[in-house]
């Protein structure tokens, strides 16, 4: 029978704890749609600086591959020349680059 005033008081000691829940419930849903439009919308647009980056990394990635294919045919063009001069021939000159 101790618990008996703690039954009673109960109700009006956690009613603001109901309140808050609910309340809080009711502002979840309400900004629901609005959150998943947001995101839909942020998903399917390119800000002008996330554009830019990947511009960027365009341009890097075929600066590399220039890069790279040049490295190869100055191998090849002095490799070239290694065998013509074991052969005693003139090293041919190096060919122009296409773009």
């Amino acid at each position: 029978m101790i618990f008996w005033p703690l039954f009673i008081a109960a109700p009006l000691l956690l009613g603001g704890c109901v309140v808050g829940t609910v309340a809080s419930t009711a502002v979840d849903v309400v900004t629901l749609p609005v959150k998943i439009v947001s995101a839909g919308v942020d998903a399917a647009t390119t800000s002008q600086s996330e554009a830019d980056q990947k511009r960027g990394r365009e341009l890097r990635k075929a600066e590399e591959k220039a890069g790279r294919e040049a490295r190869k045919a100055e191998k090849q063009r002095l490799a070239v020349c290694k065998h013509a001069a074991a052969t005693g021939e003139p090293c041919p000159l190096p060919s122009e680059p296409t773009s």
